[in-house]
């Protein structure tokens, strides 16, 4: 199957958003923000992330390039789910962090950290 063009991804994108109530959106104040290109880190696509910023604000970003990295040839049921999967992980990040909790950012690391240790 074709990748989504990066208008029906943006649709996709917008579909999952827009389902979020407003209450959860609190201090998110550059809103979620959808980039062309994509992000890596050594051999890990970065799907999304979320980015607090003393001048920007609190915004989360969507690497549409990534997931073609990772999702093309898939059916567009797999796309979405993917899309629903990033924003729930982007706005766990969100919410953990206006509660002052950085429990998801201690996973990652004790994640990565195993991985980094296989490797040696």
């Amino acid at each position: 199957m074709a990748k989504p063009s990066s208008d029906k991804f943006a649709t996709m994108l917008d579909q999952a958003v827009e389902s979020i109530p407003p209450h959860f959106l609190r201090d998110l104040t550059g809103g979620f923000n959808l980039r062309k290109g994509k992000k890596r880190e050594g051999e890990y696509y970065i799907l999304g992330e979320y980015i607090e910023d003393g001048i920007g604000g609190c915004f989360i970003v969507f690497y549409y390039g990534s997931f073609v990295e990772l999702l093309e040839g898939e059916p567009d049921d797999c796309w979405e789910a993917e899309i629903i999967d990033t924003v729930l992980h982007e706005m766990q990040h969100h919410l953990e962090s206006q509660a002052g909790q950085d429990d998801l950012a201690q996973k990652e690391i004790e994640e990565l950290a195993k991985v980094l240790q296989k490797g040696e």
